[in-house]
């Protein structure tokens, strides 16, 4: 009686070496896919902080343009303006910026007040909900009624008539956005 020995119990599978560059293979394409994802993400993100930047503008812009012309005049609106032809008594502020006592964006109660004001820290800190972290703010004005057109340009007179006031918001990706208006002495 003969025995047979057959050699057919091969095993089937990977290899050591062709796992070893299934591994390389694949790292090297993750690493290129990654590549090209990361700058889309970040430039999503950036277009999500663009809108909550224009917010944040669009209500200083509101909160600003609200107030007074200028301290000098009447703060309810009425009849008084500063810089009237009459009204020497009355004159438009030359020196823009906060008087004396209004040491907060609460006490402000006309436009010029805002000129310089800055909020370096969390846009948070005044009042705004948590989405608005690392947000930077800076609000400068002018006087701007030759920009517009009013009154005898370039005549300091006709400048006198309106007020440019420009809010600047800093993402927290660093990007600044301007926001611009006019308030006019009318």
């Amino acid at each position: 009686m003969r025995i047979k020995c057959s050699l057919s119990n091969k095993q089937s599978g990977f290899t050591l070496v062709e796992i070893i560059i299934g591994i390389v293979v694949l790292s090297i394409s993750l690493a290129i896919v990654s590549t090209l994802i990361a700058p889309t993400e970040e430039q999503s993100a950036d277009n999500l902080l663009q809108i909550k930047a224009a917010e944040l503008g669009q209500s200083y812009l509101n909160d600003i343009t609200s107030r007074a012309f200028d301290h000098n005049s009447d703060m309810a609106g009425g009849r008084i303006r500063c810089g009237e032809p009459n009204a020497i008594v009355n004159p438009c502020s030359v020196a823009l910026g906060a008087e004396p006592g209004e040491t907060n964006r609460n006490l402000f109660n006309d436009v010029d007040d805002f000129h310089n004001y800055t909020s370096n820290s969390d846009a948070i800190d005044d009042g705004l909900d948590a989405g608005y972290r690392n947000f930077k703010v800076a609000v400068t004005v002018v006087y701007a009624g030759c920009d517009l057109g009013l009154g005898n340009c370039p005549n300091a007179e006709g400048n006198l008539l309106a007020k440019k006031i420009t809010v600047t918001v800093t993402t927290p990706l660093g990007t600044p956005i301007d926001f611009a208006t006019y308030k006019t002495n009318f």
